[in-house]
């Protein structure tokens, strides 16, 4: 915890350096709404897996390189190796790391521009989607999401390139269906998701106030294709 805590006070001091103090507050706000009380609506997707040509899926971005790492000692070795922590910007992902997602990190000149993670269990799940959809991770199902693209960087496919990625690796290491939640405002995100032809198979409401949560899910028969 105290390290998460220092993490947390490394990025705000960065963020007031880079992005100002206007943006510190804007996103302190945001954090402390999040940990107190949270509402939303949603689309859950199911990707079956398979191969894909990815040349489909290439960033608008060159000498992007990719790094995916699953622990933080593999992070600390990548810090070392490259002189730069991904950790510094999304501090979360230490937390991820730890709990065993797989973080999916993009970097161009050394510097993180995107991240994303697969889980494979509940609780690392958990780190970065609480939400409660269920995911059937014995039978075969994991988890993808917690995708963040740095601000100078959208738009240029990575998050696209990114989901690519992350299905290519859950389907070469077992995996047979991957499970995620979009929010309905988020029309950048669903439109990404589009181009992978998943199946959309319910829409969901959540409430968080305090310890209280209510979530409800109600299935779509007008679903989208299959992959």
């Amino acid at each position: 915890m105290i390290s998460e805590i220092s993490a947390i006070l490394r990025r705000a001091k960065d963020i007031q350096q880079t992005e100002g103090l206007k943006t510190l507050l804007k996103r302190g706000f945001a954090f402390v709404k999040v940990w107190f009380f949270e509402y939303g609506d949603y689309y859950l997707y199911e990707h079956t897996l398979r191969e894909r040509n990815e040349a489909d899926f290439l960033p608008k971005i060159k000498d992007c390189t990719l790094k995916i790492v699953s622990s933080n000692q593999e992070a600390d070795e990548l810090a070392a190796a490259i002189g730069s922590d991904f950790r510094r910007r999304f501090v979360s992902a230490r937390r991820s790391l730890d709990k065993g997602a797989i973080a999916f990190c993009f970097f161009v000149n050394g510097q993180i521009v995107n991240i994303g993670f697969v889980a494979t269990n509940e609780e690392a799940k958990n780190t970065f989607d609480p939400l409660p959809y269920k995911v059937d991770f014995a039978s075969g199902e994991a988890c993808s999401g917690g995708t963040i693209t740095v601000p100078e960087y959208r738009g240029k496919g990575l998050m696209a390139y990114g989901y690519s990625k992350r299905l290519k690796y859950m389907r070469e290491n077992g995996i047979r269906v991957s499970r995620n939640s979009v929010a309905k405002g988020n029309m950048a995100s669903q439109k990404v998701h589009a181009r992978f032809g998943p199946r959309m198979y319910a829409e969901a409401k959540y409430l968080k106030l305090l310890r209280w949560r209510f979530w409800k899910e109600k299935p779509l028969t007008q679903a989208a294709p299959h992959d």
